[in-house]
């Protein structure tokens, strides 16, 4: 059974908005690369699929664009090619390599879950949340911003139980972002 793993950019004070945090630098760009690249898939809610999509889909021109510095191509050229699972109950189609994922969403994870290879990526807030509620996410990463929000959405909020997490790794970086990597504790 290959392994769901979630990863969220986090304030300290659990905003897990994509603005919130501190603009990446090489650092964080080369960890989000390596971080996308553990997975044989990536699965997106409907909002992350379509800001991703905004953000990081490759330009028709086959040309990255020059607001893109170096350090942003690498990852930008492992999420444009990577196999992409929608869930969507809104959506009528998807491209950008990706499936749409319809009905029960639980079920549909589970079985790709069962699937062979290396692991799963999901990113977001609300899809995540289902996931974690039905106890399908394998390993937590945070990636704290060393930054206070003040407000947004935050990190598994609505989440139906407690979540009891053990800690399985830390990275700091030179920004003062700190990554947290968690599984649950059985």
């Amino acid at each position: 059974m290959r392994p769901l793993r979630y990863a969220i950019n986090v304030t300290l004070d659990g905003c897990c908005h994509h603005e919130a945090g501190i603009p990446p630098d090489d650092e964080s760009m080369r960890f989000w690369t390596a971080e996308l690249g553990r997975a044989d898939a990536l699965l997106f809610g409907r909002v992350t699929y379509e800001m991703m999509r905004s953000a990081w889909r490759r330009p028709d021109s086959g040309s990255w664009p020059d607001r893109m510095g170096a350090d942003a191509i690498p990852f930008a050229e492992t999420i444009d090619t990577a196999p992409k699972y929608v869930v969507s109950g809104t959506l009528d189609a998807v491209d950008w390599n990706a499936d749409l994922v319809r009905g029960d969403v639980v079920d549909a994870v589970r079985r790709l879950k069962e699937e062979p290879g290396g692991g799963l990526f999901v990113g977001g807030v609300t899809l995540p949340m289902a996931l974690a509620d039905a106890g399908l996410i394998d390993e937590y990463t945070f990636v704290v911003q060393p930054v206070v929000a003040g407000h947004g959405p935050t990190l598994l909020a609505g989440l139906h139980g407690r979540l009891p997490l053990g800690p399985v790794g830390r990275q700091e970086f030179r920004s003062g972002v700190t990554v947290l990597r968690y599984r649950p504790r059985t």
